[in-house]
């Protein structure tokens, strides 16, 4: 038991130290609570982002893997995808967005990252069953709507992108977004 709560502490106060911006120490306090406990992915999420506010994209890509090797979670994957994003490696950045969104469809930045990273690709019809299983949560639901909307007028299925554009107009008259879509569908 006094590991456990050694482990809660030390991630408690990495946390803690993470937000003051405190990186050293945060980076102390997650090691020693990883020490503590190999059953947990949290350290490692939190190691790799003490990482990303260093800039070090290499190390923070093998700690959110460390994160994933012990518990695949979306975070961890979502956090492997960043950093495949950000350093122009696209389609790996999607299939870890796409992982992430299977285990979490209710994960936003996945979403909102895997539909950037299939316009790079050239593959925007793949993101329609995420876009809709995220639809379906009820998360963000307007949001998501829009952008569902966006694709579909991309791939020239308007019809299908009005019926959501009507919906979120619908329900709030004043989303500029969905204005501007149904705007540029009728010129």
């Amino acid at each position: 038991m006094s590991n456990q709560l050694d482990y809660e502490i030390n991630k408690e106060l990495g946390e803690c130290y993470l937000f003051m911006g405190d990186y050293d120490k945060a980076e102390e306090y997650y090691r020693k609570a990883a020490n503590s406990s190999t059953q947990s992915d949290a350290p490692y999420l939190g190691l790799a982002t003490v990482a990303v506010q260093r800039a070090e994209l290499d190390k923070a890509l093998v700690l959110y893997q460390k994160a994933a090797s012990v518990e695949e979670t979306d975070k961890a994957l979502c956090g492997i995808g960043l950093i495949h994003m950000e350093q122009g490696q696209h389609q790996e950045a999607f299939d870890n967005f796409a992982r992430a969104l299977n285990k979490n469809a209710e994960n936003i930045v996945a979403l909102n990252c895997l539909v950037r990273e299939a316009y790079q690709l050239g593959c925007v019809e793949n993101v329609l069953p995420y876009l809709e299983d995220t639809l379906n949560t009820g998360v963000e639901a307007e949001a998501v709507r829009v952008t569902l909307a966006g694709c579909l007028i991309y791939l020239g299925r308007g019809e299908e992108a009005r019926t959501h554009l009507e919906a979120v107009l619908g329900a709030n008259p004043a989303n500029n977004s969905a204005k501007e879509l149904f705007d540029t569908m009728a010129a």
